[in-house]
């Protein structure tokens, strides 16, 4: 899942930067490149904070458009950064469940997850489906 970010590049070269969907996580470097670097940390951090408090983790629900649409002032001469992160180890442990699919859309899921690194499994594949069916409603 993608997660917005936004940046402020300070005059002597450090930077810092918050998620907008995320609040109280915040990320910092020397230069934009090591702020750039220091904003997964810093989510994935927060995330197992939140997890260990047993708070529900954010979604990230608004675009970067709706963000400067409804607070403009709060994003003025900065970058923004999308921060890709992995949600299967926050989700709580693995559960086995028997489903019934249609063989041609079992065919092609296999096919698919075949062709596609980003999917190590027919299950990580279905997964994914659900989060986006379900971070879209």
């Amino acid at each position: 899942m993608f997660y917005p970010a936004y940046v402020h590049s300070d005059a002597d070269g450090s930077a810092s930067g918050f998620f907008p969907d995320v609040p109280g996580c915040y990320f910092a470097g020397d230069s934009l490149d090591g702020a750039f670097r220091d904003a997964q940390n810093a989510l994935d951090a927060h995330f197992e904070m939140l997890i260990e408090l047993e708070q529900p983790i954010p979604l990230s629900e608004i675009t970067v458009e709706q963000h400067l649409r409804n607070k403009p002032e709060d994003f003025v001469d900065g970058h923004w950064l999308m921060v890709d992160i992995n949600m299967d180890k926050y989700e709580g442990r693995v559960e086995r469940i028997n489903i019934t699919l249609p063989q041609r859309l079992l065919v092609n899921i296999d096919s698919y997850v075949k062709n596609h690194a980003d999917f190590a499994s027919r299950s990580a594949f279905l997964a994914e489906a659900a989060r986006r069916v379900l971070k879209n409603r």
